[in-house]
């Protein structure tokens, strides 16, 4: 019996090992193949880490590049906000200068209506060179003064402008031809004056002469002593002959 016990208990050993080998490699087996799993899903996450990095080293220069943007943007948006402050500056600048503008006319039309009137009774008392063409002028004026398509500025400019040619009749040399009043009758003579300082009419055949009273406002004749002279001032003025040293009655000043 401890014989037959022996054989069994051995067979029983053999079947026992048999079977744990045969446990032993399925497991390893298991193994294996968990492990080739494990490094497939390995593989796979790494793709998926690579795939994520390159994603965020994307996004990461694309992030770059908004901020640079948003950075060129802030500092435009900044020029352009001094730009429009700027504007608005100078819009402010012009509508006070406007509203200056306004009451500027509301002063400036009244003075230009004296001017006129001052200038009107300075051409009446004054030596009466191109006395027509004067007189003529002062109404231009006023008619500019009555006409609403005329800016105040170019009605001043005109204002302005008359007075200069006064100034001018001060020290212009000149002859024209005009007409006076001699005893009731109208005869047709040159005129020559020098300046303001003396006025001359000389009749069309040379023979008689004339110069200006301001003081009576009458024309007194010249005797002969003084025709050769008018008649020499006439064509000097009218570059006839070369200037020269003439004898013209000419009234002292008081």
């Amino acid at each position: 019996m401890s014989k037959r016990t022996l054989i069994a208990s051995t067979v029983m050993g053999a079947f026992a090992l048999t079977a744990s080998t045969a446990v032993s490699a399925d497991l390893l087996s298991d193994l294996h193949n968990e492990e080739a799993k494990i490094h497939t899903a390995a593989a796979k996450s790494q793709e998926k880490i690579n795939a994520l990095f390159e994603q965020s080293q994307d996004l990461l220069v694309e992030y770059r590049q908004v901020i640079d943007e948003t950075e060129n943007l802030k500092i435009y948006n900044d020029y352009i906000a001094s730009l429009v402050a700027d504007q608005q500056r100078s819009i402010d600048s012009l509508q006070r200068q406007i509203d200056s503008i306004e009451e500027t006319k509301q002063g400036i039309v009244p003075l230009m209506f004296r001017m006129i009137d001052s200038l009107e009774k300075f051409i009446e008392l004054d030596v009466p060179i191109n006395i027509d063409e004067r007189r003529e002028r002062v109404s231009r004026l006023r008619d500019l003064m009555a006409n609403s398509n005329v800016t105040v500025s170019e009605q001043f400019r005109q204002v302005i402008e008359a007075y200069l040619v006064e100034v001018e009749y001060g020290t212009r040399i000149q002859s024209y031809q005009g007409t006076i009043d001699v005893s009731g009758t109208e005869v047709t003579v040159d005129f020559f004056n020098l300046g303001r300082t003396a006025l001359m009419a000389l009749s069309l055949d040379q023979n008689h002469a004339w110069v200006w009273d301001n003081d009576a406002r009458v024309w007194q004749e010249l005797g002969e002593e003084y025709l050769n002279a008018v008649v020499d001032a006439v064509k000097m003025a009218n570059n006839v002959i070369p200037p020269d040293l003439i004898k013209l009655p000419i009234k002292a000043a008081e």
